[in-house]
């Protein structure tokens, strides 16, 4: 089957090796993706925001693919404080209310800067 890797121009891709998304057939995954903090629309102690922003940027990798968002059966959300459970649910549920795809939602001690709250894999079948 053909692979296609969807690249965003992160210095991260090539510093370690992966791409935002791969597609193989029918399959899609969705790397880790946190938010672009950038101290105004989205800040360091905003976890709604933060998975808001997430959401959008990965509903636009989905549609480099002709994939929708309507075809993600899985999120893996990790946080580094559970107590924002309402905040993320609150975005989750403005991009999948009536979706629903399977879910996971983990506190972890850490991510890879401290500005990030939130960090979302997904699964997508077309």
């Amino acid at each position: 089957m053909k692979r296609e890797n969807i690249l965003t121009g992160s210095p991260w891709e090539d510093k370690m090796g992966y791409c935002r998304a791969v597609r193989i057939g029918n399959i899609v995954e969705v790397s880790g993706t946190v938010a672009i903090v950038d101290g105004e629309k989205v800040k360091a102690d905003d976890a709604y925001a933060q998975t808001y922003n997430i959401l959008e940027r990965v509903q636009k990798v989905l549609e480099d693919l002709n994939v929708g968002m309507k075809d993600v059966i899985r999120t893996r959300i990790f946080t580094t404080d559970v107590s924002t459970f309402e905040e993320v649910a609150r975005a989750h549920s403005a991009f999948f209310k009536d979706v629903k795809p399977t879910t996971g939602f983990y506190e972890i001690s850490k991510l890879v800067a401290p500005e990030y709250l939130v960090e979302i894999e997904f699964t997508a079948v077309v």
